[in-house]
């Protein structure tokens, strides 16, 4: 079934045009990536999916009970509620038809002073309501409203804790969860993986998969692009394309395609240019002249291909040092910090060698103390116990994800310039123009750009410091697709020494070639990629789990012989009462359970049911016999664990 339909959609702000002739089909369980540069219209096609942005021309068809869910770019919870309350107004509907069975249960007791025929008719709406509230999830909306806060890393919260009382990042971890919880047929997330870590990630994209509806994504994140998605559509130059298959199936027949297609082009223009050279050769001498005509027809009507169009421009930059290091670069040992304001310390035992050339991704919960790791390598902060030695002519260049180091007063031009006064003003613009600034472009304030702008200035910086240790703080924040392949590039390329913290999975395993995993309690390395390090922390959960087996069938067998003779003798009688009693509640609950089939039978015979007061008093007979049942079963579920 087709749940939406875009055909030659337009849209422009202004005189700027953002989409022009867009198409786009979304069908029952689809999976869809829009992908394109910043500012291709990405957010814009999303809003106008969405029926938050109008359209100027073109056609969309949806149909009108369709239900969809859409997560803008700073969608944050805003609210008085607590976590819990806020997360149940989603199934307020449930809580009201549970409100509802309670009260016709009130009114089933007190049967037997109303009349026959209205008792029936509390039955009949009972069991209907019943129904619904069984179809509709009364039984296990509590249970999803647990499974997807732990999800979201809100398992250690106290419920009751108000929403107004947590960071933006929670409370757009809260929206995000909210609309998960309402299950639209069609799912619209913009960014989605903003403020989540690497585990919340994981659990997201095993949501997705199962997710019951249909669901489109912009992201910049890659590695969730190939996870999640089967369809990509690109917005180039203003217009859609569509391709079938992952997010890096979607780049190799991207490549393929231009290929393709710049042969096709170029082989038409040699047919035209040949053809082309036969009538100016042949048109003016008789016996050739009707053929000559004729090829000229064919020219007029051929159906010229224009030429495809290539990458729009990237930007282009590496990354040199002023000289090479030693061969230990940095050597931590030892290391521990605490905050002046807290009692407990962030980490401790966090140990760390770097040789030259290492390019290494430091990885780990939120929280944990990432980013404060990197700046007491910067002396930013003292640790209170260890020690971190810096080797023989290490430069550093550091990234900072906030970038504090852009003053945000000056231009671009001069941000650059200052740090560089004797370098030429056209050598300054070259290398602002690798980063995509062009022209006027260089004179803007830093305060006006946009994040994947300042981000672009800030690495120009970077590469002009030319130094041989870089140490990055979230370096693909901000920048498009396009920009992170291009650092990518650069930073494979780099003669120098590597340390980064980095939340694009995508980008760690393009470049990284050891992953260190660091928790309160220290640092653990992996040599090897994000894949490997996955692989092996799955590996390390096994054998963990496999231990702690076999541990307690050590403990069990040995068990018998720490107990005396009378210890044994006592534990062997409580057992053959417990099996006393589990046989006893067994057959009690055989019997309830063909005292129940006698009554259920009885209330299928004409003369019981068309006696209301008779089948309301089996009914009730019944319910009582089930409860007397559960009680039965939970007692025994008790012996059988003991």
């Amino acid at each position: 079934m087709i749940l939406m339909q875009l055909n030659n959609l337009t849209k422009s702000f202004g005189a700027d045009e953002i989409l022009a002739n867009v198409k786009l089909e979304i069908k029952d369980n689809d999976r869809i990536a829009i992908v394109g540069r910043n500012g291709s219209g990405k957010s814009t096609l999303l809003k106008i999916m969405a029926g938050e942005l109008n359209y100027d021309d073109g056609d969309l068809f949806r149909p009108k009970d369709l239900t969809i869910g859409y997560l803008s770019q700073h969608t944050s919870l805003a609210s008085e509620k607590t976590i819990w309350d806020e997360m149940v107004e989603v199934f307020h509907h449930l809580t009201i038809q549970e409100q509802d069975l309670r009260a016709l249960e009130k009114e089933m007791e007190q049967a037997s002073g109303m009349s026959s025929a209205h008792n029936e008719k509390i039955l009949q709406d009972y069991d209907k309501l019943q129904q619904s509230f069984h179809t509709n999830g009364g039984y296990t909306y509590e249970a999803d409203i647990k499974a997807v806060l732990s999800g979201l890393h809100f398992q250690d919260y106290d419920y009751g804790t108000p929403i107004n009382e947590l960071s933006g990042g929670q409370k757009t971890r809260l929206a995000l969860g909210k609309l998960l919880l309402k299950k639209p047929e069609l799912l619209i997330l913009d960014e989605p993986t903003n403020h989540l870590d690497i585990d919340t990630l994981g659990w997201l994209e095993n949501y997705l998969i199962s997710y019951p509806g249909a669901v489109i994504i912009v992201s910049h994140d890659r590695y969730f692009l190939d996870k999640t998605v089967s369809i990509v559509y690109e917005i180039s130059r203003h217009i859609t394309k569509k391709y079938h298959g992952s997010y890096s199936k979607f780049l190799e027949q991207k490549a393929l395609d231009y290929e393709q297609e710049l042969k096709d082009f170029e082989k038409q223009q040699t047919e035209m240019k040949k053809m082309e050279d036969f009538v100016q050769r042949n048109i003016a001498r008789a016996s050739t002249t009707k053929r000559a005509q004729s090829r000229r027809k064919q020219l007029e009507k051929m159906d010229k291909l224009d030429k495809p169009l290539g990458d729009e421009s990237s930007a282009n930059f590496s990354f040199q040092i002023n000289r090479r290091s030693g061969n230990d670069v940095l050597k931590m040992d030892n290391l521990s910090f605490r905050y002046e304001d807290e009692s407990e310390p962030l980490f401790t035992n966090a140990k760390l060698n770097v040789n030259r050339g290492e390019r290494i991704a430091l990885v780990g919960p939120n929280g944990v103390g990432k980013t404060t790791l990197l700046k007491l390598i910067l002396e930013k902060f003292k640790p209170i116990t260890g020690t971190i030695k810096l080797g023989t002519n290490v430069q550093i260049g550091y990234y900072d994800q906030e970038q504090a180091n852009l003053s945000s007063s000056k231009t671009v031009l001069l941000e650059l310039w200052d740090d560089y006064p004797t370098v030429n003003e056209k050598d300054i613009r070259t290398v602002l123009g690798n980063f995509l600034f062009s022209g006027d472009d260089v004179l803007k304030y830093v305060h006006s750009l946009s994040g994947g702008e300042k981000a672009r200035l800030a690495l120009a910086k970077l590469m002009m410091q030319k130094a041989n240790l870089l140490i990055m703080d979230e370096p693909t924040n901000h920048l498009d697709i396009d920009s992170k392949e291009v650092l990518e590039a650069a930073l494979i390329d780099f003669p120098g020494t590597i340390i980064f913290v980095s939340h694009d999975r995508y980008f760690i395993n393009k470049l990284a070639d050891q992953v260190a995993h660091m928790q309160q309690d220290g640092v653990t390395i992996y040599l090897g990629d994000y894949d490997y390090y996955i692989e092996k922390r799955a590996e390390e959960a096994e054998i963990a789990r496999l231990k702690q087996v076999e541990s307690e069938k050590v403990e069990q067998k040995n068990e018998p012989k720490k107990r005396s003779h009378k210890e044994e003798k006592q534990l062997q009688s409580e057992r053959r009462k417990q099996q006393r009693r589990i046989t006893e509640l067994e057959e009690t609950i055989e019997k309830r359970e063909g005292e129940i089939a006698e009554l259920e039978e009885k209330m299928t015979q004409p003369e019981i049911y068309q006696d209301h007061e008779k089948a309301l008093e089996l009914t009730t007979k019944t319910n009582e016999l089930k409860q007397d049942i559960e009680h039965l079963m939970e007692e025994w579920a008790t012996l059988q664990e003991d």
